[in-house]
């Protein structure tokens, strides 16, 4: 580049919690592994926010998750005079309403404009479909799904050469079973009042009605009607994020099947955390009901060999291997419709009763799907090389795996 260092913008709303955010991080580390710049706009604040520095970035305060048209249209002047000032090569949007005041003043500029798609948007009007079609709209669109990618094609007729499919990952030396400590696993136990030895179904999703929680606490009731819940705990780990109202209406459902010494609802769980806990579950569920775009709370359990029971909508199907779509000696968990707590329960019911070799089996398949699909360094490789694409650099080949930048 010009200046003799590629700086790369990033824009998303807020770092606080989720897949989006943290692949913000992560990009981060990878720009700055391969020599470059890497900036972050957010609202200030956020659970992740700390991350960006020490991956080596430059967070920058910004009103980026405002939707009101004029404050985005103002989001866009103030974007061209940042960019100028810190000499920006490329903006890349994570997020609908910041991507429209980015799309402006990459346009105005003449900057590189790249897009990740990380949600399955709703679209119930011609306003929410124009809303939502920026997203599609970048000179690279990063699609996290092939799932994701199609209705990328299908809902904005995206030319497919305009498309890249990068999964998201996870770090294997940090979702790895020799890893984790055996301290750290007793004290998330002790700290969740589960008794040693007590089977635990993990569910690490935010408090909100599509990812399902009702349809799983139904399918534990099932459970526990039928006895087969084998004195299981059911832990849905999750920010509610204001939604006070559904909290009491799982509290409600909980109480109302008698299942109050069954289920925990420990809240928010940690970055740093999550290995522990799905090093502790027997099982990990995403019960959504909605398709997921991605659902990185899948591969981040399959590395530490907890198998994954999750609905077969969205991108789930690739990745979770499941029968009868292989052998169930390749299966790495189970496939359920969504919303069907009795098909839940099922699958519930066999992953309580396998044997320790059984449950090895799985574990060692899903571990080894992962590490050969779903890697961060894989996801950081593949966004680099879609930088390198637009910008004419060699961020790619400048990205080395033999010193990895660690994030805690």
């Amino acid at each position: 580049m010009a200046n003799g260092r590629t700086t790369v913008l990033q824009i998303i709303p807020e770092l606080d919690a989720g897949g989006a955010e943290q692949s913000v991080v992560e990009i981060v580390a990878a720009l700055v592994k391969a020599g470059a710049r890497a900036l972050v706009l957010a609202e200030p604040g956020g659970r992740l926010a700390p991350l960006i520095a020490a991956a080596g970035g430059e967070l920058h305060d910004f009103p980026a998750a405002t939707k009101n048209p004029f404050r985005i249209l103002a989001n866009a002047q103030a974007l061209v005079a940042l960019a100028r000032r810190e000499g920006v090569h490329l903006i890349h949007a994570r997020s609908r309403a910041p991507a429209w005041s980015a799309l402006l003043a990459a346009r105005r500029l003449g900057a590189p404009f790249v897009t990740t798609y990380h949600g399955a948007y709703n679209e119930t009007n011609a306003v929410k479909r124009t809303y939502n079609s920026v997203m599609a709209k970048g000179d690279v669109v990063i699609a996290n799904s092939r799932y994701t990618a199609d209705l990328i094609e299908s809902r904005y007729a995206t030319y497919p050469e305009r498309i890249r499919v990068i999964h998201r990952g996870v770090d294997p030396s940090a979702f790895a079973p020799a890893k984790i400590d055996a301290q750290r696993v007793a004290a998330l136990r002790s700290s969740w009042d589960i008794a040693p030895k007590r089977p635990i179904i993990l569910q690490a999703a935010r408090l909100t009605r599509w990812k399902g929680q009702l349809t799983l606490i139904e399918a534990v009731a099932r459970l526990r009607a039928r006895g087969a819940l084998r004195n299981a705990v059911l832990v849905l780990a999750g920010d509610a994020q204001g939604r006070a109202d559904y909290v009491d209406e799982l509290q409600g459902r909980i109480a109302e099947f008698g299942l109050g010494p069954h289920v925990r609802l420990p809240g928010h769980l940690p970055v740093s955390t999550m290995p522990v806990a799905y090093a502790l579950a027997d099982a990990t569920v995403v019960a959504s009901i909605e398709p997921e775009a991605f659902g990185r709370t899948a591969i981040e359990a399959a590395a530490l060999g907890c198998p994954v029971i999750a609905t077969n909508i969205g991108a789930p199907p690739e990745t979770v291997l499941a029968q009868p779509a292989v052998s169930i000696q390749e299966r790495t968990g189970w496939l359920v419709p969504p919303g069907d707590p009795e098909a839940l329960a099922a699958a519930l019911a066999e992953m309580l009763a396998l044997s320790p070799s059984g449950r090895m089996e799985i574990a060692e398949t899903a571990r080894r799907h992962v590490l050969a699909h779903f890697t961060t360094e894989a996801m950081q490789r593949r966004t680099l090389a879609v930088y390198d694409l637009l910008l004419g650099t060699a961020l790619e080949k400048a990205f080395s795996v033999d010193t990895p930048l660690k994030i805690s």
